[in-house]
Parts: C-alpha cells; sequence; structure tokens
C-alpha cells in the first residue's frame, strides 16, 4: 500500500461518508489490524463514533473483522480494504453499465445497492419501484413485478450476488492475507450466492407523500411497515454488487473496442460472440477463455451480421495471425477451436496505454524510441539512433529524460570485473511492469488532486450554491401550488446576472473535472487488470 492509494482512499472516504469515517479508515490502513479500543485512543476519537464508523464500513464491504494476533479468545480486530475503498471512484461507471444492459429499472437497482452496501430483494424492489413511480406522469405506476424481473436478470449475469456471509463464508475476514480479489472470486463457484429467494412482493409503486399530507396515517405507519416487512419471506437474506463480474465485463469491453480499432466491426464482433459463449464458464483469472469451435462461433453469432461460414473462418485466420494476438487457436476438431487470450490482450492493451502516455508528454519522436525499446528489448544509445532515425545529440536527451522520468531503464553488462566504462555496455530497455506500477501510482495522485479541486471549487462557491439550491426548492414549490407566470420570473431573478454566470462556470468545470476522473479510472483500470494478470499468470 502506498502514501497516493491512503491518500486517495481518505478523499473518497471524506466525500462519501464524512470526516469521522475518513479518519477512521486512514488510520486503519495506515496501522493495519487494530481492535475497537485501540483505535478509539489512538485516534482520539469517541468510542461511539469509532462503532458508527466501523458500522458504515463494514455495511459496503470496505472493512473486515475477525480473530486478532491473540487468537480466537483476543479481542476483535479490524482491518480496511484498499482495493474496495478504491471501488468507490468507479461507482458511475457500474451504473451506467447497469443502465446500458438492463435501462432504468437496471440502473436504479444498482444504484441503490450501492448507496446502502447491501440490501435486501423486498426492499429493493419497494424503493426502486416507488422511485420510479415518483417520475412518472400522474396515473401511472411502476409495477413490483417489472423490478422483480429486473432484479432476477442482474442475479442471472451474477452482476448481484448475495452476501458471503450468508454463502457460508463469514469467517473469511479472519485472514489478513485475504484481499477483495479473492473473496470476490469465491462466489463463482458457489451456487447459493444466485440462488433467488420465494418472496411474496405484489402491488406497485407509491408516490412521495407532500408534507401536508405525511402526518395523516403517521400512527399506523410503523405498524404497516413491521407487516409488509413480515409479509415478504426474505429476512436476512442481503444483496450485494459483485464487483468482480462488472470487472470482467468493464475487460470484455476494453477487449472488443481494441478489436474494433485495430481490423473492423465485424471482427470485433466475433470476439465479442466468442467472450459472451465463455463468459459464464471462464474463471475470472484465467489466462484464456474455454476453447470454442468454430461451428459453435458461427451459430452463436448475431442474426444481424449475415456473414456465411467461410467468411468467418477467414476473419478467424486472420485474428490469429494478427501481431497482437488477441484470438489464438487450440486445436483443429470442429472446424478449428480458438480461445481468446485474455492475459496477452490486457499486456498489449496496457502496453498500448503506456505509449500513449509517453506520447503526450514527451512527443512522438520519445514515444518511438519508447516502442523501440519495447520492440527490441535491449539496445546501445548508437543502436537507439540508428534504428530510430534520430540525430545522435536529440536521442540522447529524449534518453535521458525517460530514463530520469523511470520510463526507460539502464543495464551495465560489464566485460571484466572491475567494471571500467570503456569496457562496459550500457544497454537501454523497458520493463513493462515496473513501468506500468509507476504510472498507476501517477494515476492515483492524479485523481486525488482532481478530487481536491472540486472539493475547493465547492467551498469557494459555497454560497451561490447555497442561494441557487434554496431558490430552486421555492420555485419547485411554487409550481406545485400552481403560481403565476410573473411570481416564477419574480423568484428568477433573485440570482443576478454575473452570480448566474458564475454558477454555470463552476457547473462546466465541475462536470469537466468528473469527466477527467472517470477517464483517469479508465486507464487505472486497464493497468491494475494487467498487474493482476501478471501475478496470476506466475
Amino acid at each position: 500500500m502506498t502514501s497516493q492509494e491512503v491518500r486517495l482512499c481518505g478523499l473518497l472516504l471524506q466525500e462519501h461518508f464524512g470526516e469521522v469515517v475518513e479518519k477512521v479508515g486512514t488510520h486503519l490502513l495506515r496501522s493495519g489490524a487494530l481492535s475497537l479500543r485501540a483505535l478509539a485512543h489512538e485516534t482520539n476519537t469517541p468510542l461511539d463514533l469509532v462503532k458508527k464508523s466501523l458500522c458504515v464500513l463494514v455495511q459496503h464491504g470496505m472493512c473486515v473483522f475477525g480473530s486478532g494476533r491473540r487468537g480466537p479468545g483476543g479481542p476483535t480486530e479490524y482491518r480496511c480494504l484498499v482495493e474496495r475503498i478504491l471501488y468507490t471512484l468507479r461507482f458511475p461507471r457500474y451504473i451506467y453499465t447497469a443502465k446500458s444492459l438492463y435501462g432504468d429499472t437496471g440502473e436504479l437497482i444498482v444504484e441503490e445497492v450501492l448507496q446502502r452496501g447491501e440490501m435486501t430483494m423486498s426492499s429493493v424492489v419497494k424503493t426502486v419501484a416507488d422511485r420510479l413511480t415518483h417520475n412518472m406522469e400522474d396515473g401511472r405506476s411502476m409495477d413490483y413485478s417489472e423490478v422483480i424481473s429486473a432484479f432476477s436478470s442482474l442475479v442471472d449475469t451474477h452482476f448481484l450476488q448475495r452476501c458471503l456471509a450468508a454463502c457460508g463464508k463469514g469467517n473469511a475476514a479472519t485472514s489478513s492475507e485475504k484481499t477483495p480479489n479473492s473473496s470476490a472470486a469465491t462466489p463463482e463457484s458457489l451456487t447459493d450466492c444466485y440462488k433467488l429467494p420465494q418472496i411474496n412482493l405484489r402491488g406497485r409503486g407509491k408516490r412521495r407523500r407532500s408534507s401536508g399530507d405525511s402526518d395523516v396515517d403517521q400512527r399506523g405507519g410503523k405498524r404497516a411497515k413491521l407487516e409488509n416487512k413480515e409479509l415478504c419471506g426474505d429476512e436476512g437474506v442481503f444483496w450485494q454488487v459483485n464487483f468482480e463480474r462488472f470487472h470482467l465485463h468493464f475487460r470484455d469491453q476494453a477487449i472488443i473496442s481494441a478489436v474494433a480499432s485495430k481490423m473492423d466491426q465485424t471482427s470485433s464482433e466475433i470476439v465479442r460472440t466468442m467472450l459472451r459463449i465463455s463468459e459464464m464458464t471462464t474463471q475470472p483469472n484465467a489466462a484464456y477463455t474455454q476453447p470454442l469451435s468454430a461451428n459453435e462461433i458461427f451459430r452463436a453469432l448475431p442474426a444481424s451480421y449475415n456473414i456465411s461460414r467461410s467468411t468467418l473462418d477467414q476473419y478467424l485466420t486472420l485474428l490469429v495471425d494478427d501481431p497482437m494476438e488477441f484470438v489464438g487457436k487450440s486445436g483443429d476438431s470442429g472446424g478449428g477451436m480458438y480461445v481468446v487470450n485474455l492475459h496477452k490482450a490486457l499486456a498489449n492493451l496496457a502496453r498500448a496505454t503506456l505509449e500513449s502516455v509517453v506520447q503526450e508528454r514527451f512527443g512522438s519522436r520519445s514515444a518511438r524510441i519508447f516502442r523501440l525499446l519495447l520492440r527490441k528489448r535491449h539496445l546501445e544509445q548508437k543502436q537507439v539512433e540508428d534504428f530510430a532515425m534520430i540525430p545522435a545529440k536529440e536521442a540522447k536527451d529524449m534518453l535521458y529524460t525517460l530514463l530520469s522520468e523511470n520510463l526507460v531503464q539502464l543495464q551495465e553488462i560489464p566485460k571484466t570485473p572491475d567494471h571500467a566504462p570503456s569496457r562496459t555496455f550500457y544497454l537501454y530497455t523497458v520493463n513493462q511492469l515496473p513501468t506500468a506500477r509507476m504510472l498507476l501510482q501517477h494515476c492515483y495522485k492524479t485523481v486525488g488532486n482532481l478530487i481536491e479541486r472540486r472539493l475547493f471549487e465547492t467551498r469557494e462557491n459555497k454560497r451561490h450554491l447555497e442561494k441557487s439550491q434554496r431558490i430552486e426548492a421555492i420555485l419547485a414549490s411554487l409550481q406545485v401550488s400552481g403560481a403565476e407566470p410573473a411570481q416564477l420570473t419574480e423568484v428568477e431573478e433573485m440570482i443576478t446576472a454575473p452570480e448566474r454566470q458564475q454558477l454555470e462556470a463552476l457547473k462546466h468545470h465541475i462536470n469537466k473535472m468528473d469527466s477527467s476522473e472517470n477517464q483517469v479510472d479508465e486507464t487505472i483500470f486497464l493497468l491494475e487488470s494487467y498487474i493482476s494478470s501478471t501475478k496470476t499468470s506466475h
């Protein structure tokens, strides 16, 4: 765990849960496993607040607990999970993916579960149905069965899963060596984690009551809620987002996009079909997908891609012969057995990312040298000048610049034991894995800077933002009560032209920073996936 990771985790915890949770979480990250009393003492925080902060972290899967160093008889110790905290950076991407796959209903289901950490199926269905009903026209409402159908689809494709403790994994947190990746991959082998409960839930979503109507049946509200809760039949069965499944989807989409940009749309559709067929049978950390015959691929292709079998064979041959090696051939039975080289694809995507960073920061000539070293592995300075066709002085400056930024390494190979410079070969090389790790830390720092800047801009314009929110609330209440247009115009004019211009500029800057955070997170995901794949392959 690096200082940049701890800093970014602290900023994310502060933004989502407040300063107290951020204080407790960052101290756990720096100190490792601690008992409740030790944590309260070292952070100088009241015990009650520490308990509540730990409850929040455990609820969202960001903290695990178990037997401490003294064994089962000793005090329980708590430990924060860096990777699970960093996943909060990816929440907008999870929600957008659910919307693109399952529409508005899927989007709201994933959003609710992410916001609360874990929920029962009945609670999710009621909340989402109420939210959808509130946004519908008067007289229309969302049926619970439609939300249940979308929830079932998310579970069937493993985007949602039961909480691990319910699947017989309550003591997994006791191992201090466990990581979120290892625990997230386990449910793939536990069928109960994707088993839907039988719930007794019929009805439609309800609109939010106005403030005047909320006191009408206040006395019977609590009893009605308890009765509804008893009738659902899924008490104690909590559901959470399966982050690992979303990450596999992101990885597949990155591979498909790379094939589309390198070759054409038909080639990417063939790769998409291969990934779709094998997505439920391939292990999360596998180097290859399950072998598929050309006949299977041909039958699974979408009907809109009306290509013949011979054309498919030609495309598969092109994909196998491509230098990127996204697709490999593993046999000749069934018209040929083909696999998608997942680890090779991630390595190529990470390599392209590194080349892009060098080109953006140091120019196309430095990128040419960087690509040359990646391809040739080890070269002397004179060889770099000749192969890259760059004048000696410029090549020397570029190599030293890349060397000072740790993007290029220098390896000494002495002819004699005394390491005399005149009798030593100096070879430049690029180690892709350490370079990817270094760039990943730079990305963490960049996202942290973006979040800090966004928070600073919001604090500086706090007065204008609060005034704007008050006026929007007044306008909304006037519109509900049927106010005249003249009244609405008068309220709108309470914000002066300079203030409105300042708010527009602030909105533009914050949107730009949000977009930048999402783009940097895509790079972080690619680099993390590549580094993780190298660990599993070794």
